[in-house]
């Protein structure tokens, strides 16, 4: 699997609900009468402090999450892989927060098949699906090779995630295909987030496409550089923090 495949189409990723999440839509208001105006500053999104320390995933899920990861977005000569890059540290820190639990979806019910179009129709938050998936992909890769997924070569891995992604090696109470769909977009926001939120260590993900990140505008370069390609450093929030 190349990462140049698992990354394409990346840069869409301000439209996933993990970076809805994080980047909430402004809205106006129109005030009557009073002495002034004044306008609160939202509070500035936060950063992982301790990028060593789980806080959700356990030991065993984050090396279970972390084998897979490395399978969809491997190291090679392009740069790091998936976990050197901090995709595990991201999504732990986003199970624990407003993404885990679902916090803007609707969970009440009833609960329907939906078109394929609509997407997954189940109540439960990314986190239980995480808690949930990580466990019965650890259950089908002993039915299947008889020892854990993170003890298969490289060449059963990705065998077996190829089951996984096409639903023919099944899950008990979980659609195996809908949770390889959800690790994918998970490992790709992680590559190509601001490294404050745990990973794209080193704005790795941000270099390999060309990404120049937080910079306020182009008006440098748009007249003096018209035509040419702009070799622009990767500035992350945490620069601006």
């Amino acid at each position: 699997m190349k990462r140049r495949d698992v990354l394409k189409g990346g840069l869409v990723l301000m439209a996933t609900t993990t970076l809805a999440s994080i980047y909430k839509p402004a809205y106006s208001r129109t005030y009557v009468g009073g002495t002034g105006m004044w306008k609160a500053a939202p509070p500035p999104p936060l950063s992982v402090v301790d990028p060593t320390r789980l806080v959700y995933l356990t030991p065993q899920e984050a090396r279970l999450a972390g084998a897979v990861f490395d399978v969809l977005i491997p190291a090679d000569e392009l740069g790091m892989g998936a976990t050197e890059a901090g995709c595990v540290t991201f999504l732990d820190h986003q199970l624990a927060g407003p993404y885990g639990s679902a916090a803007k979806d609707y969970r009440l019910g009833p609960v329907v098949e939906g078109l394929p179009q609509q997407g997954p129709q189940g109540i439960m938050t990314p986190a239980e699906m995480y808690r949930r998936g990580l466990a019965e992909l650890e259950h089908a890769a002993h039915a299947e090779f008889n020892k854990s997924f993170l003890d298969l070569s490289e060449e059963q891995k990705i065998t077996f995630l190829q089951g996984v992604e096409r639903g023919t090696i099944s899950f008990d109470t979980l659609k195996s295909d809908q949770f390889f769909v959800l690790m994918l977009q998970n490992v790709r926001e992680g590559y190509l987030a601001d490294p404050m939120y745990g990973g794209n260590r080193d704005m790795v993900g941000w270099k390999l496409v060309g990404f120049p990140g937080a910079i306020y505008d182009y008006r440098d370069w748009i007249v003096s550089k018209r035509g040419k390609k702009i070799d622009v450093h990767p500035v992350s929030l945490l620069a601006r923090a």
